[in-house]
């Protein structure tokens, strides 16, 4: 390729996605995630040691069940759940990218700072949490030791990565709620964009805990139907009744252009825009002007039209004003029936972590060729904005670009768009 085919339409270096690694109920795998996807059944469980939380309606969680590796204790510290769903997800990353080679030794080149890691989630680790808070109640710091803040505090997946694979380049720390990952790799994309560093490690995680359900909860936005599982969440249906909180992983490389073509690296897509932005008016009810603003700067930062997006994925929550605000702002932006579903149907809404396994799901089905649908979405509510709401069986789709949006408390919004290139992966 010529240096010009390197350069993006505004000037800036063309970035690319080289890796991805995924912790989430749907697999470990680019296999095991598309065949659950075509299965057309979700993950959603029944968790019956939340009977004993009174006053929790809400007994739904979509949890990651398999057994994490075991690593040696220098190692994982100081890591509690969230951070260490981080860790694993991001050796399957670099596995994936080329960048790992036996144990957790990385290529040499990314500890000379032109490598950095953007990562996020809403918290840390609860159980630490609950630790650092015992001192409070017992009067006593017996609970905390020398770990305990480095497992909950908010940059904790950040830090220790940086530390296990010795990264030394920029540390950006996203803790925004549901777009944490979303703007983590959208941070670290522009970082390599603007020529600041070369290759970025970007996502997020999180792990299960129940006072993320009862937030929820007592705001009457979590899912009721316990004893039917399958049934729940209906992102956009009529008969909504709230989201249910799911767990994970997903990590990110990207790299730019020039340099993954320069070493070989498999290419799954090109991060051709982002956009992000905040509401300005209210912690909890999201603005649909401002939300369509962000796909908005996102398909100006790509440097195309909303007509060249085939697919949308949506952060269709299963809200009863998330879902109304959300599918009009894509209205507002379409100004067509765009095909649209929410991964969250399948696996719920893992939070922090939700940016960067959508982000990866979306690429993979580009790829793919096939969008999965909006399970349990059989009657779509009349209050939501005409969009093509995939239902039934998913949709073939022979797509150049798709786009992946997050909307989080505080009125954060963010919006990714990705390209596909042939040949490359």
């Amino acid at each position: 390729m010529s240096q010009q085919e390197y350069t993006r339409h505004d000037g800036g270096r063309r970035v690319v996605v080289t890796g991805g690694g995924m912790l989430s109920a749907l697999g470990d795998s680019r296999e095991e995630a598309l065949s659950r996807l075509k299965s057309l059944k979700n993950c959603i469980k029944y968790v019956q040691d939340w009977d004993k939380f009174a006053k929790m309606t809400t007994r739904l969680a979509c949890p990651y069940e398999k057994e994490l590796p075991v690593y040696p204790r220098k190692i994982v510290r100081g890591m509690g759940r969230t951070a260490l769903l981080s860790f694993v997800a991001t050796e399957k990353a670099l596995a994936d990218a080329r960048l790992k080679k036996e144990n957790r030794e990385v290529l040499d080149e990314l500890h000379n700072g032109r490598t950095g890691i953007a990562y996020g989630s809403c918290m840390g680790s609860m159980d630490s949490i609950v630790d650092m808070y015992a001192m409070i109640v017992d009067s006593n710091t017996s609970r905390i030791n020398s770990q305990t803040y480095i497992k909950c505090m908010p940059q904790t997946c950040l830090c220790n990565l940086s530390v296990v694979y010795a990264i030394r380049g920029r540390m950006i720390t996203a803790n925004s709620a549901c777009t944490s990952s979303s703007q983590a790799i959208g941070f670290a994309y522009e970082a390599i964009a603007s020529g600041k560093q070369d290759i970025m490690i970007a996502g997020g995680a999180e792990e299960l805990s129940p006072p993320d359900a009862a937030v929820f909860d007592t705001l009457g936005a979590t899912a009721r139907q316990n004893d039917t599982p399958e049934l729940e969440p209906k992102p956009f249906d009529r008969d909504r009744d709230g989201l249910v909180i799911g767990e994970g992983a997903g990590t990110l490389i990207l790299e730019d252009m020039e340099h993954a073509v320069r070493r070989g690296a498999p290419i799954y897509a090109e991060v051709a825009g982002f956009g992000t932005n905040a509401d300005g008016t209210h912690i909890t009810k999201p603005t649909p002007e401002t939300m369509a603003a962000c796909m908005q700067l996102a398909l100006d930062d790509a440097g195309i039209s909303a007509d060249d997006i085939a697919y949308v994925n949506a952060h269709g929550t299963s809200t009863a004003t998330g879902d109304i605000a959300e599918s009009a702002a894509t209205r507002q932006v379409f100004q067509r029936a765009v095909p649209v579903s929410s991964t969250k149907s399948y696996i719920g809404h893992t939070l922090g972590a939700c940016g960067s396994i959508e982000a990866w799901l979306s690429i993979l089905m580009m790829n793919e060729g096939w969008f999965h649908p909006t399970l349990n979405l059989q009657n779509v509510d009349p209050l939501c904005a005409p969009l093509d709401y995939i239902q039934g069986e998913g949709r073939a789709i022979d797509a150049a670009y798709v786009m992946s949006n997050n909307f989080a408390f505080g009125g954060i919004n963010s919006s990714l768009i990705f390209r596909k290139l042939e040949g490359h992966a």
